[in-house]
């Protein structure tokens, strides 16, 4: 007689590994950033209902950015954990309807402060392409202004923004602006920076009490609806290969992407990375340092611990520890920028 063995996940596990995800996001990234987000996460990972609730979403869609967003955007209080979570699970239908349809594509423009130094030492002009573009903000590097440490910002006297972005190590900074004759991106689901609702989403994706990256979303997404990138929807991996086959004669193709290769499986992770190595592009690459093993087994020194890092690499090799939205640059002591014909 044979015996059935459920392979069913074990619903109180799912319920603490949800719940662990929540403490790490308010412990590695909402604390010293957003108190309220931190206030909030902590709480849903001790609330059994809404744990419940979360298990019946896809994984991917459990991330904490994506329900805090969601939750926001159709007007859940902030202010009170408690009000938090009881204003969550009576609109439950609403919440969890936007989280299935809405991707935390939080477009932070001021990443293009880490990107600078590369893009600016590459052979001009630029075809920029960018995988996971969302609304295609950070495509125009060209038209913001910038301020390391404190310095004198530099860029476009007319740029709505300046981004700031702390630095340590010999970080080459830019004595020009990169010269772009092509913006381009693919995305899941690209967005439309010109359209009220995913510009409201994308403000949404704001935590509370950043006013000052509020207002470089807004000022940024000025900046594209002047300028519309070329976005397309599609799989990054079905698509890249002919968004660089479509770069102007005589321009630098640079591929580049920033917190997005976390969101796919290992397996098409590596499949990118094939095909990447195959293109003939420039490769830029801003992620977790895990996501690429490539880049991380290139590391000079191990990530810092207690907050959340990405790696700057060029072409598979790291050059800096960067901030996840911009903040601050960290240039590796032995990094060296691309020469022409490299």
């Amino acid at each position: 007689m044979s015996r059935h063995v459920s392979t069913d996940p074990d619903p109180d596990v799912e319920s603490r590994t949800i719940a662990d995800e929540y403490r790490l996001f308010a412990e590695r990234q909402a604390r010293g950033r957003s108190p309220r987000y931190e206030t909030l996460s902590l709480g849903v990972a001790e609330d059994e209902r809404l744990l419940a609730l979360l298990r019946e979403l896809p994984p991917i869609k459990r991330q904490p950015n994506l329900l805090l967003a969601a939750a926001r955007h159709l007007g859940a209080p902030v202010d009170s954990s408690d009000g938090f979570r009881a204003w969550v699970i009576a609109h439950w239908d609403r919440v969890s309807s936007l989280v299935l349809s809405r991707l935390t594509q939080t477009n932070e423009s001021a990443r293009c402060a880490t990107l600078l130094p590369l893009l600016a030492a590459l052979p001009q002009p630029l075809a920029l392409i960018e995988v996971g573009a969302s609304a295609g903000l950070c495509l125009h590097p060209d038209r913001y202004r910038y301020r390391y440490d404190e310095g004198e910002p530099f860029g476009p006297t007319d740029s709505p923004i300046t981004l700031p972005c702390r630095t340590t190590g010999p970080v080459p900074i830019p004595r020009r602006l990169p010269e772009v004759v092509r913006r381009a991106g693919v995305d899941l689901n690209p967005l439309d920076p010109s359209d009220p609702e995913d510009a409201g989403w994308l403000e949404s994706l704001v935590w509370p009490e950043q006013t000052e990256r509020l207002e470089r979303l807004r000022g940024a997404l000025e900046v594209a609806r002047a300028e519309p990138a070329h976005l397309v929807r599609g799989d990054l991996n079905e698509t890249v290969g002919r968004l660089v086959a479509q770069a102007p004669e005589g321009a630098t193709p640079v591929v580049f992407h920033s917190a997005v290769l976390a969101y796919l499986s290992p397996e098409a992770r590596a499949r990118f990375t094939r095909t990447m190595r195959g293109l003939p592009c420039r490769w830029i690459s801003n992620e977790a340092p895990d996501v690429l093993p490539a880049v991380r087994d290139l590391l000079p020194e191990p990530p810092p611990t207690g907050r959340t890092t990405f790696v700057l690499g060029l072409d598979e090799r790291p050059v800096a520890f960067t901030g996840p939205h911009g903040e601050h640059l960290d240039w590796f002591a032995g990094a060296r920028l691309p020469v022409p014909g490299e």
